[in-house]
């Protein structure tokens, strides 16, 4: 039972976890459960996994702490690998996606009061997510999560995603924008991915506008989808490029990538962290990286991610309520034609850990270790799960 002392933001599962190994994981009680869930997308590497351990145990042996007033040179060693795989210049290291997503508006605001516009703007997406900051929750595309938290921060235009005559038309009207702030891959806008068309026109776009093109890739990033980043599926590369989540396989690390222009636009003062970028963290990164590439996990993303799909798609065909199958690796959807909320303890009590988005999308975002066995098992426990309870909520 959670303790009263917590405060009440989370509605949890009644289920608490001992151990983990690979893909599955242990309760208290010794019941053993797949994990499609990653703990959200952080967990790429899955539990346990021997080569993280034993780098974060002797980095933690070494020294944990000492702050951005000094070089650190495992924050330089993985700042030059991200730079690498990213086609980016820099990296502002922070500690969780909200804060990579706050540090990409401020860039943009300050390159625009340094271009001298005064009241910039930012457009943003219905139905994306960047976090619950005050700035963040601006962009945020929720009015659930928005309530009560008002005033909001302003400066965003909100447009429909995957809608680029909707910007060029936000284009006609305002003199004020500086950037285009969106998912490439929404996650908890229920795993709707952008069109390749659209995403090469709004990278022509900004360049015509001089705004700058801001990818979030917290969730979708870090071979989620089979390439390092979302956004290398359509060939193109942002101007800024917030990550986290699967960056330190469970370690909290965030990160604010920038190219060109934006690469530019701070200076000593203008942007800080106590705790971003330290040691061990960056060790715990720059671990993930490494182990993605020895264990081909990119390839193994696209390979399960299909696995599943196919699967998905032959387990539930022609059957009433399943809406769509969707997603790209192994960041994928099932939506149902009906809230499915409840489906989740459902699925925990046969053994199967997972999360429901939008009320009514089934989200899988499994290791990218899992295996194609692994893949089969949840198809397996999750196609039964949803014809039970489509059975249950027509009966």
């Amino acid at each position: 039972m959670a303790s009263p002392h917590l405060m009440n933001t989370y509605k949890k599962l009644p289920v608490a976890f001992a151990r983990g190994e690979g893909a599955w994981l242990w309760d208290t009680e010794g019941k053993r459960y797949l994990d499609a869930l990653a703990g959200i997308a952080v967990s790429g590497l899955g539990h346990a996994h021997p080569k993280l351990v034993k780098a974060i145990a002797e980095q933690a042996g070494r020294i944990i702490h000492t702050s951005n007033l000094v070089e650190i040179p495992e924050q330089d060693a993985l700042a030059d690998k991200l730079c690498a795989i990213s086609g980016m210049d820099n990296v502002f290291f922070c500690n969780s996606g909200a804060e990579a997503n706050e540090c990409a508006i401020k860039i943009a605001r300050l390159h625009a009061h340094q271009r001298g516009i005064q009241n910039p703007q930012i457009i943003v997406m219905e139905r994306a997510w960047h976090g619950r900051t005050l700035a963040t929750l601006a962009a945020t595309g929720s009015r659930k999560a928005q309530a009560g938290f008002e005033p909001l921060v302003t400066g965003f235009i909100r447009v429909p995603y995957n809608d680029l005559d909707a910007i060029r038309q936000v284009a006609e009207h305002s003199g004020n924008v500086v950037a285009v702030l969106a998912e490439v891959l929404q996650g908890e806008g229920g795993i709707t991915g952008a069109r390749v068309d659209y995403l090469q026109g709004l990278r022509a776009l900004c360049d015509t506008r001089q705004w700058l093109l801001m990818i979030d890739e917290v969730q979708s990033g870090i071979g989620r989808t089979g390439k390092w980043f979302c956004y290398q599926h359509a060939g193109i590369v942002p101007d800024v490029l917030p990550l986290a989540k699967g960056l330190g396989s469970g370690v909290p690390i965030g990160a604010c990538l920038a190219r060109g222009v934006a690469a530019q636009v701070f200076k000593p003062g203008n942007h800080g962290t106590t705790f971003g970028g330290g040691p061990l963290v960056s060790v715990a990164a720059l671990t993930t990286l490494q182990v993605m590439e020895e264990e081909g996990l990119l390839d193994n993303a696209a390979k399960v991610g299909g696995v599943i799909q196919a699967g998905l798609r032959d387990a539930l065909k022609g059957l009433a309520g399943v809406k769509d199958i969707r997603g790209q690796g192994l960041m994928l959807g099932v939506e149902l034609d009906r809230p499915c909320g409840d489906l989740v303890g459902m699925a925990l009590a046969a053994g199967l850990l997972t999360n429901v988005t939008q009320d009514n999308v089934i989200r899988l975002l499994p290791p990218l270790i899992f295996t194609p066995a692994q893949g089969e098992k949840l198809v397996e426990l999750l196609s039964g799960v949803i014809k039970t309870f489509l059975a249950e909520a027509k009966a």
